[in-house]
Parts: structure tokens; C-alpha cells; sequence
């Protein structure tokens, strides 16, 4: 094991950064309603459940993947499936997506894991990203278009403008929209300075993110009102001890009503310029995810080690 901070796993490439005056020049996307699906982690079942959501939805729709769609997904037909129908809504790249068409493993899984994470973790997650590749090099076209993804989207709801991440507002792998790193800003007059920059040089409003897999919802008031940054943590795992359910970003001039899809509930919400800003659930079958995922990861896999008791509900706070 190595704590080297330019180990694969550890490493941010130089690749991966773009800075936030870059999300400004991005195409300016209208929609009357946004959902932004982080960390569907190869997650069938959560992918079903977020397709129903979609579909019973009224009014303009867009439907953005921000990165680590895939990651469990190691048997060809999961990956397969799982990319071709991503590959039908608006995506951007996560750390995942980025090395899967790189030669060699130079950044190993790509997340650019803080030294506050295990070395043993890192390692188990660069031996996932490696059988996750040899999957993908089976698919040659599906990780073509994996290739031409950017790194990152804008959007219009009303009148929010909303930036689309994986990472941060700088980095598609940076951490900087972690709870930890959001709680700093009340204390922290560099990382105040740094998001509030942020927001002006993206000439957004909401900075939608998932990277570190920690869901939260930071609102920082300023003399106009209020931005937001919103991190759904998971789409396809649990976020919360003891509630088997993912949760996705919807952005929406109306407000959520799951009146006629219970299992769907906001856990979080908030309003800027009168748009909702939500935090849902995502009620996955979680026993046929169970299966699925331990015919890939059974006892004793890198996965099942450092994912198996979050899967099971076992999240800590």
C-alpha cells in the first residue's frame, strides 16, 4: 500500500481540469425540467426506477447522467445495457467513463481519492476500474461515444442556470463540492472566496455535482439572493443508514408531486428565482439489485469489501 499522493487513484490529470470560466462558455440548454443522475454505479435497477420517473413527467424534459453511470457493471450484458441507454439522454463524463478508453493506468480509477481515504480503498477501486476496462474494451463503439462526452453541461430552468459537474466547478475528479469541503466555506474565507467565484465565472446559479458520493445541499446567500449546490451522492446506492434508495437531482419550475409514483419523495428541496431545487429518492428493487450485484462482486471481491455494507443499507453519516 502507498499514500503517494501521485499514486493511480490518488492523482487528478492534468486532463481533467477546465476551471469554471470554461462551464460559462457551454452551450445554454432550455428545459422546464432537469434531472441530473450521479453515480448510477452500473445500477440496473436504479436505472429502471429513474427511466419510470422520467417518463411521467409533463412538459419540456432533459434527462443528464453526470459520470459514474458504470462501475459495477462488469458482465457484458449490465454494461451494454447499461450504456446504450444512458447514451440516449445528455451525459458528461466521470472519473469512470474518462480512463475507460485510456491505455494504460496511470490514474488507475481516476477519483482523485483526498488523503482522508484509505490506501487499501483506492487500491480495491483501481482493481475494479481494471475489470470494468477489459469489459469495456469488448464494446469498442459504445466507448467511441464514451470519447465524445464533455465534462461538463449548463442548463436554463426559468430563470436558473444550473451547471452540470461531476467533480467540481474546476475539476471533473475535484472534491471541493464535498459536505466537508461546503461546511468549510462558513468558516473558511478562502474556500468562501473560491465557490463564490465559482459561481460567477460559471455564470451559474446551481452547481448540480456527485463525485464524492455524499448527497448534500449547500445554499450560500449573497446580496442578489442565494446559489445553491446541490450533490445527489448516489444514484444507485443507498445514502442514508438503513433506507435502501438512491437519490437524483430534479431542477423543475414546478413543484414535485409524487401523488401518483409513491416511493418517489423529496428529501431536500429549496427555491431559487421560483424553480425547485429537490433531492428525490429513488426506490430501486434493491433484492434484484442484490443479486445482480453479487453474481459480478460475490464475498470476499474488491467490490463487495468496499461497497457491500453500504449496498446493504450500512451508510455512515
Amino acid at each position: 500500500m502507498t499514500d503517494d499522493p501521485q499514486a493511480p487513484g490518488r492523482s487528478c490529470p492534468l486532463r481533467y481540469r477546465y476551471g469554471a470560466s470554461a462551464i460559462a462558455a457551454a452551450p445554454l440548454i432550455e428545459t422546464e425540467t432537469l434531472y441530473v443522475v450521479g453515480g448510477l454505479y452500473g445500477n440496473v435497477e436504479a436505472l429502471d426506477c429513474i427511466e419510470k420517473l422520467v417518463v411521467s413527467e409533463m412538459g419540456k424534459l432533459r434527462v443528464c447522467f453526470n459520470g459514474d453511470f458504470n462501475w459495477f457493471n462488469v458482465d457484458d450484458h449490465s454494461f451494454q445495457w447499461v450504456m446504450s441507454r444512458v447514451l440516449e439522454h445528455d451525459a458528461v463524463l466521470g472519473n469512470v467513463e474518462a480512463e475507460l478508453g485510456v491505455e494504460g493506468a496511470e490514474a488507475g480509477c481516476g477519483c482523485a481519492y483526498p488523503d482522508s481515504v484509505d490506501s487499501a480503498v483506492v487500491e480495491r477501486s483501481n482493481r475494479i476500474h481494471a475489470r470494468l476496462k477489459s469489459t469495456a474494451a469488448r464494446f469498442p463503439k459504445l466507448t467511441v461515444r464514451l470519447e465524445a462526452l464533455p465534462m461538463f453541461a449548463r442548463y436554463k430552468v426559468g430563470d436558473c442556470r444550473v451547471g452540470v459537474v461531476h467533480g467540481d466547478a474546476d475539476s471533473l475528479a475535484g472534491w471541493r463540492f464535498s459536505r466537508t469541503e461546503l461546511a468549510a466555506t462558513a468558516s473558511d474565507p478562502i474556500s468562501a472566496d473560491w465557490l463564490r467565484e465559482a459561481f460567477a465565472q460559471a455564470q451559474v446559479e446551481v452547481f448540480a455535482s456527485s463525485h464524492t458520493c455524499e448527497p448534500v445541499l449547500h445554499q450560500r446567500p449573497h446580496q442578489a439572493g442565494v446559489n445553491v449546490v446541490i450533490n445527489n451522492g448516489a444514484a444507485g446506492m443507498p445514502n442514508f443508514s438503513g433506507q435502501l434508495c438512491g437519490v437524483i437531482t430534479r431542477v423543475s419550475l414546478t413543484p414535485f408531486d409524487n401523488s401518483t409514483l409513491p416511493g418517489f419523495n423529496v428529501i431536500e428541496r429549496t427555491l431559487i428565482h421560483g424553480v425547485e431545487v429537490a433531492a428525490i429518492s429513488v426506490p430501486y428493487d434493491h433484492a434484484q439489485w442484490r443479486t445482480r450485484f453479487l453474481d459480478n462482486w460475490p464475498e470476499g471481491s474488491e467490490a463487495y469489501i468496499s461497497y457491500y455494507a453500504r449496498i446493504m443499507g450500512q451508510v455512515s453519516s
